[in-house]
């Protein structure tokens, strides 16, 4: 019987409830991909995240509850939070290694945590690729593309409204594998921009707090603004802020971390052979 620890926490907020809530199961070394694909489905969470501890470097992937992501980073976050307040035998900076993002910092500053992560500007598209729009729901400004699309609107009211056809996008997202970002300018005072993000061919009709996406958001309006420093807000039922810093290639995304729970996990590894 496999009996692996696991912590489920929420990420970019300081309270139970709010932001992006993600699942760190710490394992000794990694199980075959069908059983890590069968825990996330288990959690059925937006994100699962899987760390390997092995010494100055750790080991990180990252799991909706349908398929593996590339980049996370509300999970990564959390597998920070997880290490550095809730196991034993770690101290910031930490750094992990993952499979297709590389190498990924998290450093702790007044107990706000850091991530350096890729960079990911979007490329203007014209024309709009009119299927994707017709199922957000609402007819944008500008239209970029890169790792996601993202659709740029002129009020933040817009991207609040918007209520897409999910059966839509994700016919859009299975044929190009790309999610879609809506932003627009805030008009809080205490923000540079509002977003949400939708990906439900990934098994996320909506992601509440999505720190990859802010490796697009940043560099756009970082340019847009003309700041290097910036301060996201992800407009979704949960809500979270994101921090944003550029540096160069990077981004540093800042958040806040809380814990909701522990437990254990038991696995009767014949049962979870296909």
């Amino acid at each position: 019987m496999l009996q692996l620890t696991a912590y489920h926490i929420d990420a970019f907020t300081d309270r139970v409830f709010r932001g992006n809530p993600a699942s760190v199961v710490i394992l000794d070394n990694w199980l075959d991909d069908t059983t890590l694909q069968a825990i996330a489905a288990e959690h059925n969470l937006a994100e699962t995240a899987f760390v390997v501890p092995t010494g100055a470097v750790q080991d990180l992937r990252w799991f909706t509850p349908t398929c593996e992501v590339d980049l996370c980073g509300h999970a990564t976050l959390a597998t920070a939070y997880a290490l550095l307040h809730c196991y034993q035998g770690f101290s910031a900076p930490l750094r992990f290694s993952t499979r297709k993002a590389g190498e990924l910092g998290v450093s702790e500053t007044d107990g706000m945590l850091w991530l350096d992560f890729p960079s990911r500007p979007a490329q203007p598209v014209d024309p709009v690729p009119a299927a994707v729009e017709k199922a957000l729901g609402a007819t944008s400004v500008e239209w970029y593309a890169g790792a996601n699309h993202l659709a740029v609107f002129d009020k933040a009211a817009t991207v609040a409204a918007l209520a897409p056809d999910m059966r839509a996008l994700a016919a859009c997202n299975r044929e190009d594998n790309r999610g879609v970002i809506a932003t627009a300018p805030a008009n809080d005072g205490e923000h540079d921009f509002v977003s949400r993000y939708f990906a439900p061919a990934h098994g996320i009709d909506e992601d509440p707090v999505t720190g990859s996406a802010h490796c697009t958001l940043a560099p756009y309006w970082g340019e847009r603004l003309d700041k290097t420093a910036l301060a996201g807000r992800q407009i979704s039922q949960r809500g979270g802020t994101v921090m944003c810093r550029l540096a160069g290639e990077r981004v540093h995304l800042g958040g806040h971390a809380v814990r909701y729970a522990e437990s254990r996990i038991f696995i009767d590894l014949e049962d979870a052979k296909p």
